[in-house]
């Protein structure tokens, strides 16, 4: 089981599903499993996706931390801050106690005792599953350490002749086979965005940046040099079976903002925004990523250059 579906609770008794390695010693509290549940599914009610950090934080804030549920989620935690799946292998000392500090700062944030990261740049330093404001994220893979992640320095918008409801299982078909054809990012057409894989994985997207017409831009900084190994891909679901069909307007609007948070978590410019026309031939029909990738090099966007993977 990689991520959850959008609005998919997890009851209790799915937390001790084969694959869970609780730590050890942990057994299930039968007596506040329903309370625990139902902390859950409210937490998780009307989002995306919802750190394990701060679900593992609202269990132990409501003193639920001897339950089973707390135990695995705590797990997850210490997963999801080094950019594992859920019960994605063992969990190691020094995971634990970085998970147990992040779950005190989080208790602390939902005690109104500190206050959460608030600027992009803050919120693209994260480790986990960060939440983008206005943005519905899923991440079936969650993050890492900037630093840590592959050298990204170009940001590649697509679009695929998928019909709209199939971001997900794309998505899903991507985590499950990171290096094959396909990217990073898919993003369904109601606007939600599905983080597929870890971000040192390089997915097989472009074909070598093989235009050098000049077409569309001057190809003389993309001709065989914005390729897979340095651009991170965004798929756009939804242009079937009309492929010049625009994306949605709920597209549009989650790539604005998920476009300013590629930038500041890679330090990407506004400059090495790409849509797949401009830099690969594919289909003479329509120019595939052209409006997406012009609206976000007209917000003029500019990193601040702290984020940790910046280059």
């Amino acid at each position: 089981m990689i991520g959850w579906r959008i609005g998919f609770m997890i009851p209790a008794l799915m937390l001790g599903l084969s694959g869970a390695t609780p730590a050890a010693g942990a057994e299930p509290v039968t007596g506040a499993i329903t309370s625990a549940a139902q902390l859950i599914a409210r937490a998780q009610s009307g989002r995306a996706d919802v750190p394990r950090v701060e679900l593992a934080a609202r269990l132990k804030a409501a003193g639920l931390q001897a339950t089973y549920d707390y135990t695995v989620m705590r797990d997850n935690a210490a997963r999801e801050l080094k950019g594992r799946p859920d019960w994605t292998g063992p969990v190691s000392a020094a995971e634990f106690v970085n998970a147990d500090g992040a779950i005190g700062r989080q208790i602390a944030i939902l005690q109104g005792t500190a206050q959460p990261p608030q600027t992009l740049a803050e919120i693209a330093r994260l480790s986990g599953r960060p939440q983008i404001p206005g943005l519905a994220i899923v991440y079936l893979n969650p993050l890492g350490d900037p630093g840590d992640a592959n050298r990204w320095r170009n940001i590649l918008a697509h679009q695929t002749e998928g019909p709209s409801g199939s971001a997900r299982a794309s998505a899903l078909a991507q985590a499950a086979n990171p290096t094959k054809r396909g990217v990073t990012l898919w993003v369904e057409t109601d606007g939600t965005a599905y983080w597929a894989t870890s971000e040192r994985a390089i997915p097989t997207h472009g074909d070598g940046a093989n235009r050098n017409d000049n077409k569309y831009i001057d190809n003389a900084k993309t001709f065989h040099a914005v390729v897979k190994t340095n651009t991170i891909g965004v798929e756009f679901i939804g242009n079937y079976p009309d492929v010049t069909r625009p994306v949605t307007s709920e597209q549009m609007e989650a790539w604005l903002l998920l476009v300013r948070f590629l930038q500041e978590r890679y330090g990407i410019a506004a400059e090495n925004i790409y849509a797949h026309n401009w830099i690969d031939y594919k289909d003479s029909r329509y120019c595939e990523g052209c409006e997406l990738a012009r609206a976000a090099r007209e917000l003029a966007y500019e990193p601040s250059g702290r984020s940790g993977a910046a280059r």
